[in-house]
């Protein structure tokens, strides 16, 4: 591959088709040639911001093995680009790619904090975690000009609600005011994504996320404030990253995070072919190994769709994933336990000074 077909600052390298479209586009070599005669670009490269209206925020998540009930997405697309993203294939849902329009397509949902006012206010509405985002990234590079995510913060600590955060950008320290009056309630908590410790593996894996000495200075200023954080040691993919699972753990564990959690890489969807040709094009040399060891995690398949299996993996090599994970959480996290968060004070709040009459 020249190096000129590189596109730089993305994850994706070519935009996939959508599956319930009857057509599909291709850029064609004529095409390309009649840009380059003319002097124009064939492809911008530029991230579109478009807003969308729903009419609800809060997703009930109904699938067993997530470890969450409900969440909220302010955003939809992510341009954080992590090549291996599992909501790549929501981007289809919505009339684009999984592929370069997921990361440079992105919805914006204005009335996020106003949609969950109208949710904390309903009178069916129990208390139930709520985690930001259960499917792209609060904190991606739109919150720095939208603050959807901090004026939902707000809405979570006006009605007194548990809220949980998973993000991989350094962002969300802007918020440490909210976070902090939130933790005094025990109503917050923060889950940081950790990938790597390698700065190249991280700029290939997930080209516009915050550096790996941001994401682990992130987590010791939310622990040194109280606020309780988990570290996200996932996907782990065979091969690129799994070497690092025990030097991941202690570094998030001196940093203060409090537990960590893991998947084994899955390609569900779109993002079997999106990944396939981004590590043909990014890591040659090792790219038929890399594709075969997480085909061994799954039963011969890049994609395992089975609950409690899905990302677990399967076989020797995950077995050796769960071996090391085990022995990373008894040298690293033993008498270290992450709080339950607080679901006794939003009856109290819910209405307001009505309570009173």
């Amino acid at each position: 591959m020249k190096q000129e077909d590189y596109i730089k600052g993305r994850g994706a390298q070519q935009n996939t088709p959508n599956k319930f479209f009857q057509y599909t586009n291709e850029t064609r070599d004529d095409f390309l040639e009649f840009c380059r005669i003319e002097g124009e670009e064939a492809d911008h490269n530029k991230t579109q911001y478009i807003p969308i209206f729903p009419k609800t925020i809060v997703n009930k998540v109904t699938s067993p093995d997530v470890g969450m009930m409900h969440s909220m997405n302010p955003y939809q697309g992510c341009e954080h680009g992590c090549i291996y993203c599992y909501a790549r294939n929501t981007h289809e849902f919505w009339g684009y790619s999984a592929g370069l329009d997921f990361e440079r397509k992105i919805l914006i949902k204005k009335d996020a904090p106003k949609l969950l006012e109208a949710k904390m206010k309903s009178k069916r509405w129990k208390a139930s975690t709520i985690v930001l985002s259960g499917n792209t990234d609060c904190y991606q590079p739109a919150e720095k000009k939208f603050e959807i995510t901090r004026a939902c913060l707000e809405v979570f600590l006006k009605y007194r609600h548990p809220v949980g955060i998973i993000t991989k950008n350094a962002l969300i320290l802007r918020d440490l005011d909210i976070l902090k009056e939130l933790t005094k309630h025990q109503l917050v908590g923060v889950n940081v994504s950790v990938t790597s410790l390698s700065e190249k593996t991280r700029r290939i894996l997930e080209p516009r996320t915050a550096t790996i000495k941001k994401r682990l200075k992130t987590i010791r200023v939310l622990a040194e404030n109280g606020i309780p954080v988990n570290a996200m040691l996932a996907p782990i993919i065979p091969a690129i990253n799994s070497h690092e699972i025990m030097n991941l753990a202690k570094a998030v564990s001196d940093n203060g995070a409090l537990s960590f959690a893991f998947t084994v890489v899955r390609l569900n969807g779109a993002i079997g072919q999106i990944f396939t040709d981004w590590i043909r094009k990014t890591l040659p040399d090792r790219a038929e190994k890399v594709l075969l060891q997480i085909e061994a995690c799954h039963g011969g398949n890049l994609n395992d769709s089975r609950y409690g299996i899905r990302g677990r993996g399967e076989g020797n090599i995950a077995k050796q994933i769960h071996d090391l994970v085990r022995l990373a959480r008894h040298m690293y996290f033993r008498d270290k336990v992450f709080p339950k968060l607080n679901h006794d004070l939003y009856e109290s709040f819910k209405d307001g000074q009505m309570r009173l009459f």
